[in-house]
């Protein structure tokens, strides 16, 4: 991580963005971010196989959204770039068509998305802003300035971000906002860290993650680890679409999975606007 145009970043503690980052294999991180990194993978070493079966659903969602007529993405806690990125994906379903808007708080996610669009990406097309969840109204509206239509399908991704906000903003609320700003055929794409499944030894190991993230990560997240039915509010009225709501490599893979998914720690779905 050298490029000069990254500047200002915090290394007096790990970004949660560049510790996935590592966990996926990348090279946007530190020494604080990977000292910090392997003492979560001490505590659960299936943390780097749920964060690359949660980046492998990302993928397979894009391009299922792409191949079936959706030509807007807003990527909403995009985090660092890495391979298989949304506006990737989607181009190779639909080359020259779609529009892709990355959204991340931490300055060097939005930094990184900033490089890459530069360098590998038609800036007619693919944006990165510098935003927040919460922002809700003053953030939609910029989407809507780098060219998104609301009158048109659009796929909204919360992927692997809902689980980092804090409970008592109450980000149901803020998501039931973008929910509601979406035409008819939109979709919305989420995963969400799930421990239900009676793992005792998983939840206390997590619970001691959750812990780390509070105290010691530029940007923390809190505690919002939640069952598979209230992750399944997050949807509202939207139509659930084939599997449901299942563990992260369940969610239509493009081979048969073979293990056990709950080792994923994460739940995903995608659902469709029906109604406006």
């Amino acid at each position: 991580m050298s490029d000069r145009r990254i500047l200002d970043l915090d290394l007096s503690r790990p970004s949660s963005g560049r510790v996935y980052d590592y966990w996926l294999g990348g090279s946007n991180n530190y020494a604080i971010d990977r000292e910090f990194a392997e003492k979560q993978l001490a505590r659960a070493p299936e943390i780097r196989e749920a964060a690359r079966a949660n980046r492998a659903f990302l993928g397979r969602a894009v391009r299922f959204a792409a191949s079936s007529g959706i030509r807007q993405f807003v990527d909403i806690g995009s985090g660092l770039p890495t391979q298989g990125n949304v506006h990737e994906i989607a181009d190779e379903v639909a080359p020259g068509e779609c529009r892709v808007v990355y959204i991340d708080n931490e300055p060097v996610a939005h930094a990184h998305a900033q490089i890459l669009l530069e360098d590998t990406a038609d800036p007619a097309r693919h944006r990165a802003l510098a935003g927040d969840f919460f922002d809700g109204p003053k953030l939609w509206e910029r989407v809507l300035a780098e060219g998104i239509d609301p009158e048109k399908p659009i796929c909204l991704l919360t992927v692997a971000l809902l689980h980092l906000l804090p409970a008592e903003q109450e980000p149901e609320k803020v998501l039931a906002y973008y929910r509601d700003q979406l035409a008819p055929g939109s979709l919305l794409v989420l995963s969400h860290a799930c421990l239900d499944s009676g793992d005792e030894q998983a939840k206390e190991a997590f619970g001691k993650i959750s812990d780390d993230y509070r105290s010691k990560v530029a940007v923390p997240g809190s505690s919002g680890l939640r069952n598979r039915e209230q992750i399944a509010e997050f949807f509202g009225d939207f139509e659930l679409l084939e599997p449901g709501l299942v563990w992260v490599p369940e969610w239509r893979p493009d081979a048969p999975f073979v293990g056990d998914p709950a080792r994923s720690r994460a739940v995903a779905g995608v659902a469709r606007k029906t109604s406006a």
